[in-house]
């Protein structure tokens, strides 16, 4: 399988099999494992049958459910942010954003910015404490209202993006500070609430968390963290009311599902801790607190793991043409032995690089 695409009929979970071979799968986005969750599917199930498969109409029409605004509540709280409103996807969320800014302020975008916040402004090129730096100089130098889009977590390098530096911008420029932490929300933050509390913006800044929940959560859709005033703001867009909901199913069992993903979340952060008491202080993989990913620079490690039944995340980006990036990937699935397994394996890889 070296080097090719594998094309899968299922969803893989702690496990995945391939033409017969069972291998340990450490990779995707399922961070809490809520994609093979049986208790989950079991609440999407009664979900399914109040609600139906979908619903394509729009928010704004005169026939509406309540459980739209129950769950954008429930997930306001979850994050500490004063409101929240829900899109079909995060990308869909992160599009809405930057059609309801691009009139507001200039817009500045950080190394690494996902796609769907992408609009027309100054792209830096360089490493995200380079673009910091640069960010306090334009701050400095010019008087018009900024926008500034980044992730909360560099997702692929496996580098958590630090905010400190918003308590240095000038206090008399309106600033709009809209993180991406598709990545983060679920797994960061006190019981998987999140960047919202971390980042701590300063009076002049006005911050906006755009998420998928598609991640740790597990359902399709969006999501749009703020103050309430920005939220209905964004509610009352064009873009926003002619799009369809996330199926409201699925936002009703992510609504139920809140013992689930804490629970989830506690075993992930065991399984953190397992893994790296397991392979040790070689430095051949880098991670940061408690997050459930690792990137290596060295890309003979897949290949490696792979013969001994363990695939990990590794693909070349951002172009066919680049280098691979490789990461191993934790999810809330794993077991014990799975976690013993990958760290032994990591640990003699370490070992054979070092004789």
């Amino acid at each position: 399988m070296e080097g090719q695409n594998i094309i899968l009929d299922a969803l893989p979970g702690r496990s995945i099999d391939i033409d017969g071979r069972q291998y340990l799968y450490f990779s995707g986005t399922s961070y809490l494992g809520m994609s093979r969750n049986e208790a989950f599917q079991e609440l999407l199930k009664e979900g399914l049958a109040r609600y139906g498969a979908n619903f394509g109409g729009s928010r704004l029409g005169n026939i509406r459910f309540a459980v739209f605004e129950e769950a954008e509540a429930w997930l306001a709280e979850l994050a500490g942010a004063p409101a929240a409103l829900t899109a079909s996807s995060g990308s869909l969320a992160g599009r809405l954003v930057v059609e309801h800014l691009r009139r507001a302020a200039s817009f500045y975008f950080a190394p690494g910015t996902h796609p769907a916040l992408w609009g027309n402004g100054d792209y830096f090129q360089g490493s995200f404490n380079d673009w910091v730096g640069y960010i306090l100089e334009k701050a400095a130098e010019e008087q018009s209202p900024m926008a500034l889009f980044a992730n909360s977590v560099d997702p692929l390098l496996v580098r958590k993006n630090p905010f400190e530096w918003l308590h240095r911008l000038p206090k008399n420029r309106p600033v709009i500070l809209a993180v991406d932490d598709s990545h983060g929300f679920g797994v960061c933050g006190a019981g998987g609430s999140g960047a919202w509390r971390g980042l701590n913006a300063p009076d002049n800044v006005e911050l906006l968390v755009i998420s998928s929940l598609g991640k740790a959560f597990g359902i399709p859709g969006g999501l749009i963290l703020g103050s309430r005033k920005r939220i209905t703001q964004i509610w009352h867009s064009p873009f926003f009311g002619g799009a369809s909901p996330a199926p409201p199913a699925f936002l009703y069992a992510m609504q139920k599902a809140g013992p689930l993903y804490q629970s989830a979340h506690q075993k992930l952060l065991s399984n953190i801790h397992r893994f790296e008491a397991g392979f040790g202080s070689s430095g051949l993989l880098h991670s940061f607190g408690d997050y459930p990913a690792y990137y290596t620079s060295d890309a003979a490690l897949a290949p490696w793991l792979e013969e001994r039944g363990c695939l990990i995340s590794q693909f070349a980006y951002p172009t066919p043409e680049d280098e691979p990036v490789t990461r191993v990937v934790l999810n809330a699935l794993h077991e014990e032995r799975d976690i013993d397994y990958l760290a032994d394996a990591v640990k003699a890889y370490a070992e054979s690089k070092d004789t």
